[in-house]
Parts: structure tokens; C-alpha cells; sequence
């Protein structure tokens, strides 16, 4: 995985301000956040709360706010133009704040260190006032997956 540009970086690129309908990945379809960072190693989008990502309380439920960090570091990994695929072998999630339904968050997910086989990731949900909801800690091991 180098620093010159390559396809899948500039395509999240020409995304920025869109949502996430185009995706490849089904659950990020539905998740429907809209990308507004793209760099190397670097990828931050916005998800609105809607009611079908809350639990009983009214507020964001744990295993949305998993999949959405999920999901945005496996595209980070993904727009890092990497010959294989990558899969998740753990996610390490801490809950610290609540999101309200209607709440606009922003996810932030970014490369900590890639090494040959494994690459280790964090990422984080804040809400529009500052306060962190959620981070993680992710490793991610190549498959023998060959992208295209």
C-alpha cells in the first residue's frame, strides 16, 4: 500500500458531500452516511440517528454505532488500494456518550499502523457538540480475497 493516488481513494474522493447510497457494501447502504473527508489512511462521514438505528430509549444503539465504525474502517481499508481483501478479526468498542434519534454524528476512522498482513485501526462517533459516543479499535488480517 503506497501514497500515490489509486482508484478506490479517488473514488471515495469524488463522493465527498454525497451519501453512501452507491456503496459496495449493502449495510453501508443503509447506513447511508455521507463522506466528507477521503485522504490516505483518513476517512470521515456523517450519519444521521434515524429511528431504525435506536434502541427502546430513543437513542443510537450500540450495535448501530458498531456497524457504522465497522464499516467505514473496512472502506478505509478498502481505499487504501491493497491487493487483497481485509476482514475484521476483532472490535474493541467503548460506549461513552448517547446520540439522540435525529442527531447528526460524525464517524471518523483512520489508519494506526499497516503492517504486511494485519492492519490496526481506530475510529470515533461525536456528536455535533464535541462529545465522544463512541471509539474502537479494530485489527484487520488479509484474506486471500484478490481485489480487482
Amino acid at each position: 500500500m503506497n501514497n500515490t493516488s489509486n482508484p478506490r481513494l479517488d473514488y471515495f474522493r469524488s463522493r465527498i458531500n454525497q451519501d453512501m447510497s452507491a456503496s459496495i457494501s449493502p449495510l453501508g447502504r443503509w447506513l447511508n452516511g455521507t463522506i466528507k473527508v477521503a485522504e490516505p489512511g483518513r476517512l470521515v462521514a456523517e450519519y444521521n440517528v434515524r429511528e431504525e438505528l435506536t434502541n427502546p430509549a430513543g437513542v443510537l444503539h450500540g450495535g448501530a454505532a458498531s456497524a457504522m465504525l465497522d464499516d467505514l474502517i473496512g472502506a478505509l481499508v478498502f481505499a487504501l488500494g491493497g491487493e487483497y481483501a481485509y476482514t475484521s478479526i476483532n472490535l474493541n468498542m467503548d460506549f461513552l456518550h448517547a446520540a439522540r434519534l435525529g442527531d447528526t454524528i460524525t464517524a471518523t476512522a483512520e489508519v494506526i499502523r499497516a503492517g504486511k498482513n494485519i492492519i490496526h485501526c481506530a475510529g470515533s462517533l461525536v456528536a455535533v457538540d464535541g462529545k465522544i459516543i463512541a471509539k474502537c479499535a479494530t485489527n484487520l488480517i488479509q484474506t486471500s480475497l484478490k481485489l480487482s
